[in-house]
């Protein structure tokens, strides 16, 4: 590990040092930047490391001394930094796990109603809200790009963008079939319905990732459909743009600006551009990636809302919390952090094996 992490750190002068060439284009500097703000955590914690290490070899050396008050001293220092060396080393192996390069990303988010008709609806709705208050709290901006409303309320399809600090390396985990069992408010005989929505999380398609040539695009002006008042009805500002290389069909009515309406699209359709383009390259390589959290695929049941019991299952991790009412109202960071957990912890047994 210690090989690797001295390679890191001539890695982060190396970026440094291209970082104050002149002349460097926006593309090149945009990568530089990530590059550096992903390998920095591990730099800085690898130099505590070594400033502890060096702390205990002074400490030792005062041991070899005749003073016994120095002695005590020194055998505290070095109790207390072997403590501290140990944690350090800890937090070194999950920094120096392999990592997603879509991580740092901002996200696009799909919520789509799938089994139970209006419950499913109703639900999607659910889900969307409860996203957007963890959003709230970690200080992400959610903004929506197109949605499509349920004829009894709720959402047959919403679209977001999720900007923030980090935002796939949490959400990535969301993404799958969320089942929910509950009473719906149309049901006269209290019976319990069983529901599903899809979760798609998308890392947002960066210039520096793909590029979409505009002879490739299809793109078509309509009316907005669903609510809107008078306005939808008289304004041809709803977007639709077909990437004709890979058959991605992206609608966008969000906005009353059709200038506003293209850009959106496009970024959304980037998204999924680089998703498909991500997934069948993993497809190529192994079966078994379709299988790792954040692969994109929303085939598995991931989750468990049964709101008649106030209990949420996770049963990727075996994972059971009596507390949906607080998970729903935007407290979903505690099941995240147990899958983050989860997956550091496979990660490191694959990484490090027998030495952890």
């Amino acid at each position: 590990m210690f090989d690797k992490l001295e390679s890191v750190v001539e890695k982060f002068k190396d970026i440094e040092h291209s970082l104050m060439r002149e002349g460097l284009d926006g593309k090149e500097l945009t990568r530089l930047t990530m590059e550096r703000a992903s390998i920095e955590p591990v730099v800085t914690a690898y130099q505590q490391y070594k400033k502890i290490k060096d702390g205990i070899s002074d400490a030792r050396e005062m041991l070899e001394g005749d003073d016994p008050e120095m002695q005590e001293i020194a055998r505290e220092e070095v109790e207390t930094l072997t403590k501290q060396l140990s944690e350090i080393e800890s937090e070194l192996r999950v920094l120096m796990l392999p990592t997603d390069p879509n991580d740092q990303k901002n996200v696009i988010l799909e919520i789509r109603a799938g089994t139970g008709g209006d419950e499913a609806a109703l639900f999607a709705a659910d889900l969307f809200r409860m996203y957007s208050r963890y959003a709230e709290k970690l200080g992400w901006r959610i903004e929506t790009m197109s949605m499509t409303e349920g004829t009894q309320g709720g959402y047959k399809e919403v679209v977001a963008m999720v900007v923030g600090d980090r935002v796939f390396s949490r959400l990535k985990f969301e993404a799958g079939t969320h089942r929910v069992q509950r009473v719906p408010t149309t049901e006269t005989q209290g019976r319990i319905h069983t529901s599903a929505c899809t979760v798609a999380v998308l890392p947002e398609a960066e210039d520096v990732d793909i590029e979409i040539d505009p002879k490739d695009l299809e793109i078509s002006l309509c009316r907005a459909s669903g609510a809107g008042g008078q306005h939808v009805n008289t304004t041809d500002s709803a977007v639709r743009m077909v990437h004709i290389p890979t058959g991605v069909v992206v609608e966008c009515q969000d906005e009353r600006s059709q200038h506003k309406n293209k850009a959106k699209a496009l970024k959304v359709l980037k998204a999924r551009v680089l998703e498909k383009a991500q997934r069948e390259q993993a497809d190529a390589i192994s079966a078994d990636r379709k299988n790792q959290v954040g692969s994109g695929d929303r085939s598995e049941r991931i989750r468990t809302y049964n709101f008649p019991q106030g209990r949420l299952t996770d049963h990727r991790i075996n994972l059971t919390l009596y507390q949906l009412e607080e998970v729903m109202a935007g407290g979903v960071g505690e099941v995240i952090d147990a899958l983050v957990t989860d997956h550091q912890a496979t990660l490191l047994k694959q990484e490090f094996g027998d030495q952890i």
